[in-house]
């Protein structure tokens, strides 16, 4: 098996990337005391907080006329023996990078804005924007953060177990060292608040979904960013169909009609729809009933089941990187194995979606697995030429921004994503929003 997973340029954090994109105003508009005035300081830097369960994303932008990330920062490997924080300037110049022990979020992030501080990145601050997973049935648009919000993303906790308490200590964090600098919490969820009735209701008891027990969808903020470059790239075609595809450690796919969800494969929490790394993806429920009554499992271990310790680390039995799969795959049946599954499992939805989209346009793919690896992108593609998919094998290996053949009815696309960057827009948007 040839592996293609190199590294695309990461043209959004390189140069001092310019957007010249028309900035609109956002319907959920809201105000916070001190927030700036369109008129004041619009260029001031925006802090962007991006938290997964074992690695933060940080980024300081400066927005306007044009818009400049003028740092990034990451912390990977939070909470295990060693980690690493990595900082780059604007143009992708390597400013630190070491190795260090990141007991938890609030320590990776207190040793960022310790480095940010020291080297006048923070001067000026206009606000601080986070990327919240879980913004339950009654966060449907970006906020500013207060107490009553805090309260609500606590109970919300058993929701997302894999991410909001990182991201509530992340905001704690920031109020700790940075006092009263606003904080605007820009939710995944709210992309997919278009979703029609009929895919938002799970088979339960009418009861339930009245409790707020509903499919709410992920990686929202990665999906009305696609939606925003589509338009940019194809301005004749990315108002109709398309399927949206974010694979990475987490995965999902949305079914995307006029730049509106209408489906996508994750439900009420992030651990459903394709299977993923360590999470299982859609699960027969009688599986998780019998583990409980017959094989002692707890609330809690299954839970670290779920979310942990399946995906395709659990069919390998080695790791749940999709690079290190495809490298161990020739020699190991089950690496292979994990590789075919994520695959087939990834074209039974795209064909899925093209159903309930009555056709497809687009085809998109982003994320780490996404963007890099071809091989993945070839099979989840194989055998759809029934509905206008061909791959250009050319393409596909160089990572194109268009990967289908000038014959192919869909178009098929790689964008790099950036979630970061519409965090950043949202508390922009916040912040110059009238009173």
């Amino acid at each position: 098996m040839l592996l293609q997973f190199e590294a695309r340029a990461m043209h959004a954090r390189r140069g001092g990337r310019k957007f010249r994109r028309k900035r609109t105003r956002d319907e959920s508009d809201s105000t916070y005391p001190g927030a700036l005035n369109a008129m004041d300081e619009p260029n001031a830097p925006l802090l962007t907080i991006n938290t997964g369960s074992s690695s933060l994303k940080t980024a300081v932008y400066r927005l306007g006329e044009a818009e400049h990330c003028l740092v990034t920062a990451e912390a990977k490997q939070i909470g295990l023996p060693m980690g690493r924080i990595r900082i780059e300037d604007g143009a992708g110049e390597v400013l630190q990078e070491r190795d260090e022990r990141l007991p938890d979020h609030a320590a990776a992030l207190g040793r960022v804005l310790a480095w940010l501080k020291t080297h006048r990145q923070m001067h000026a601050l206009a606000g601080v924007g986070h990327r919240i997973v879980h913004g339950g049935r009654n966060h449907d648009a970006p906020q500013w953060i207060n107490q009553a919000l805090l309260e609500d993303l606590h109970a919300l906790v058993p929701l997302a177990p894999e991410h909001l308490p990182q991201a509530i200590g992340a905001i704690e964090k920031v109020k700790e060292m940075l006092g009263d600098v606003p904080q605007a919490a820009c939710f995944d969820t709210s992309f997919h608040s278009t979703l029609p009735r009929c895919a938002r209701l799970l088979p339960l008891p009418r009861a339930m979904a009245d409790g707020g027990i509903v499919r709410y969808g992920f990686h929202g903020l990665s999906y009305e960013y696609l939606v925003g470059e589509l338009r940019k790239a194809d301005p004749k075609h990315a108002g109709g169909r398309a399927v949206l595809a974010h694979l990475g450690n987490g995965a999902s796919m949305a079914a995307v009609l006029r730049g509106r969800s209408i489906d996508t494969s994750m439900g009420f929490t992030p651990a459903g729809g394709l299977v993923m790394g360590t999470r299982t993806g859609d699960v027969d429920p009688g599986v998780l009933v019998y583990l409980l009554n017959q094989k002692g499992y707890t609330p809690e271990s299954l839970n670290r089941l779920v979310n942990q310790e399946s995906g395709m680390l659990g069919i390998s039995s080695q790791t749940p990187d999709m690079r290190e799969l495809l490298g161990a795959s020739e020699r190991d049946p089950a690496a292979a194995e994990a590789v075919e599954i994520f695959c087939y499992q990834a074209r039974k939805f795209l064909g899925a979606y093209a159903a309930a989209l009555g056709g497809l346009d687009n085809l998109v793919f982003t994320g780490g697995i996404g963007e890099r690896a071809s091989f993945v992108r070839e099979r989840i593609c194989a055998g759809l030429d029934f509905l206008g998919i061909r791959l250009s094998p050319k393409r596909n290996a160089e990572h194109a921004e268009v990967i289908s053949t000038n014959e192919s009815r869909v178009t098929v696309r790689v964008i790099e994503t950036e979630e970061d960057l519409m965090i950043a827009r949202h508390t922009h948007q916040l912040l110059t929003s009238k009173e």
